[in-house]
């Protein structure tokens, strides 16, 4: 049966309490601030919960989290989130993590409209296209996890293609990319691909910070 909203709040009450039965200065500390050495871009799937997955306390974990898990440069709230997280939390990691059974990139491969957030779904379908030779002679659930993954890297890619990050290693930040895939099936997480300041940026992306 579905949670109603009051149920949530004394749900809270409770867990509140929990973690000052068990220190009594929990709320305090955490209000002081924060210094999280991840930034986290997630799928806003509800089964996805970056923090339990990754068995990481509140504080741990700077969290951003979209339909498919996108990295896209006119997203202005991910660059904003992007940007604090790697110039003012200083962040080490900023990981990009898909999971199978992704709700957006199927719909990304079906033909069907589905209103406004088709416009979302074209980075998709355009990353689909692009890799249409390997896709296509592939099985649908085969066709399905690979674009799912092949969505991780890319995006982890496309991270490398911000002024933000560029900067942060131009200045000789210690800062790595990674992307990684949940599976719903086992509960794991799978590395990808791992970035860091010596990947190749193609000329077109990359930004001249001599001046």
């Amino acid at each position: 049966m579905a949670k109603q909203p009051e149920e949530i709040i004394r749900s809270n009450r409770d867990w509140a309490a929990e973690k000052l039965s068990a220190n009594p200065s929990y709320f305090r500390d955490m209000a002081r601030g924060q210094s999280p050495q991840f930034l986290w871009i997630g799928c806003s799937d509800s089964r996805v919960p970056a923090e339990d997955i990754t068995g990481s306390s509140p504080g741990e974990l700077f969290v951003a989290r979209n339909v498919a898990n996108l990295v896209v440069h006119t997203d202005m709230n991910l660059m904003s989130v992007i940007e604090y997280a790697v110039t003012q939390l200083k962040v080490q990691h900023i990981v990009v993590c898909g999971h199978t059974d992704c709700g957006g990139v199927r719909a990304a491969m079906s033909p069907k409209s589905y209103g406004m957030i088709d416009k979302w779904l074209r980075n998709i379908r355009d990353l689909a296209y692009a890799h249409r030779a390997e896709l296509e002679p592939l099985s649908p659930e085969a066709r399905e996890r690979r674009l799912i993954e092949l969505n991780v890297i890319e995006q982890a890619r496309n991270l490398t293609h911000s002024c933000i990050v560029q900067r942060a290693w131009n200045r000789g930040r210690d800062l790595t990319i990674h992307g990684w895939l949940y599976e719903m099936e086992t509960g794991l997480l799978r590395d990808l691909i791992a970035i860091d300041k010596a990947f190749p940026i193609p000329e077109a992306y990359r930004y001249d910070f001599s001046a």
